[in-house]
């Protein structure tokens, strides 16, 4: 067979052959500050009272509240418990981290000159984390459909000597060879054809018809996820306070991404005429990206208790680059015996560099400030993730996919509702928070809800604040983005704790 070369080889693996999808853009898009314990306590309804490290992060208006500089730091505690659920399946993992999860610090300025109206203004740097990936969960039933759809689906169309190796070839150097010169769709095609899962329609270079090699029945299917990573937002902020009754500000954010799965598939059946009884198949992902994005943000005092809060989040443009590598193994049974094959290419393929721009936000805040005695807070935004955008838009494939995204993720209103009641040096503390799918269809992904209480005491210069918060949201997870894409079903509760020093500078 001679491998027909149709582009320059000028990376491991061609361009846009990976296939980003709706996940991957979701999974970067969507934001959930972890924030203080005050902040947490209150279920994050802080974008019209300020005063707090993390209301920077909802309202940059909000830094501007404070009547001296102030710095804090939290600890969190975070424990995910998923109940997974597969056709007749049902298990049950946990997993838990200790991080910290935010710190920074404001400046503040008092105008020397008494008769401008300008009081002060605000200098600050915050780091927040706005989403943590530590996750991992075990689907486990009886499927009637193989993984053999997957590697179908990648091999319908393609010539025979483009996903096979040249006589004397290894399976690394083949993997190598392909992915540089076809791609990503091109090595799976390879991965079955290699691992006796699928068979050509003709043993010819030109064929590009194919079987499969496991017998329709049952299967007996397994597929296990551990992730890790997050994202995270650095925020440089400036403030100031007009007269007594206006508050602006606005940040500028970079933000990076580290984001690490490994998934392990595994398949086994009984079938009569089955060539290929046992397959294992692992995917590793590892993704970085760093990005930029700007926010604006007013805070109205109508009276002394009666707070107005505005601000808006621009998108934020992303730089992502991935890598990814996998192994295959099958036992296949030929005349009474079973021989097992292994396909470890030992390979990473490294991707271009893309694009992502995800959706801006805007939230409108009202709160009622009751003198020293307490507070009630509510905080309303909107986001709409069907704007969110793989770039550069010209190319045929991120045209696809925005044309995918645009269809099924959708606008997702948040409300978020908190309070707090002040005995001398001592805050008591609650809130809830509900946030819409960004699906259209929310077997996907269901509706968010959260409940919270903490307290805090108040030692003079030095806070202390506890939080505690439950969290629990549904969402369906394909084994595969092609082919075998039957859904797990998820059913996710988070318990995590937070506690914040806090002291003014």
């Amino acid at each position: 067979m001679k491998r027909k070369l149709f582009s320059t080889i000028a990376v491991v693996v061609c361009a846009m052959s990976y296939g980003q999808d709706v996940s991957d853009a979701l999974r970067y898009s969507m934001d959930n500050i972890q924030g203080t314990a005050r902040f947490r306590a209150m279920g994050g309804a802080f974008g019209a009272l300020g005063g707090d490290m993390s209301a920077l992060s909802l309202n940059p208006a909000g830094s501007a509240v404070f009547a001296s500089s102030h710095a804090s730091f939290t600890l969190s505690v975070l424990n995910t418990s998923n109940d997974t659920q597969f056709f007749n399946g049902l298990t049950n993992s946990t997993d838990s981290k200790f991080d910290i999860n935010q710190g920074g610090a404001v400046f503040v300025f008092q105008n020397s000159n008494p008769n401008s109206n300008w009081k002060k203004f605000t200098l600050g740097f915050a780091y927040d984390k706005t989403a943590d990936f530590n996750n991992n969960w075990i689907s486990s039933g009886t499927n009637n459909r193989s993984v053999d759809n997957y590697f179908l689906s990648f091999a319908d169309g393609k010539r025979l000597d483009e996903i096979s190796t040249l006589p004397g070839e290894s399976f690394t150097d083949a993997y190598s060879d392909i992915g540089s010169i076809y791609g990503f769709g091109h090595q799976q095609a390879f991965l079955g054809f290699e691992s006796f899962i699928i068979d050509p329609l003709a043993d010819s270079d030109d064929n590009t018809q194919y079987v499969s090699n496991i017998a329709p029945g049952s299967f007996n299917q397994q597929n296990a996820l551990n992730s890790r990573g997050y994202n995270g937002k650095f925020s440089f902020n400036f403030a100031t306070q007009y007269k007594d009754q206006l508050y602006l500000g606005a940040n500028l954010n970079t933000h990076f991404i580290n984001y690490e799965r490994t998934t392990f598939f595994t398949e086994t059946n009984n079938n009569a005429g089955s060539l290929v009884n046992t397959v294992n198949f692992e995917n590793n992902l590892f993704t970085t990206g760093a990005g930029f994005s700007f926010q604006l943000g007013t805070i109205l005092k109508l009276s002394d208790g009666m707070r107005l809060g505005f601000s808006y989040d621009s998108p934020t443009w992303f730089r992502i680059n991935e890598e990814t590598s996998q192994f295959i193994r099958t036992v296949r049974n030929e005349e009474g015996s079973n021989l097992a094959l292994t396909i470890d290419p030992r390979i990473i393929n490294i991707y271009p560099e893309y694009r992502l721009k995800t959706p801006g936000r805007i939230t409108a805040s009202l709160a009622y400030v009751i003198g020293l005695q307490g507070l009630i807070s509510l905080d309303y935004s909107r986001k709409d993730y069907g704007n969110t955008e793989f770039r550069p838009i010209s190319d045929s494939f991120f045209r696809i996919q925005n044309e995918l995204i645009s269809r099924n993720l959708t606008v997702a209103n948040t409300l978020r509702l908190g309070g707090e009641y002040r005995i001398k040096q001592v805050s008591l503390r609650g809130g809830y928070r509900f946030e819409e799918s960004p699906y259209a269809d929310k077997t996907a992904m269901s509706d968010l809800n959260a409940v919270s209480f903490g307290l805090g005491y108040n030692f003079g210069n030095l806070k202390l604040d506890l939080a505690y918060e439950y969290v629990t949201r549904e969402f369906g997870e394909q084994l595969f983005n092609v082919g075998l894409t039957d859904r797990a079903l998820i059913d996710a509760t988070n318990n995590n704790i937070f506690l914040t020093m806090s002291f003014e500078l």
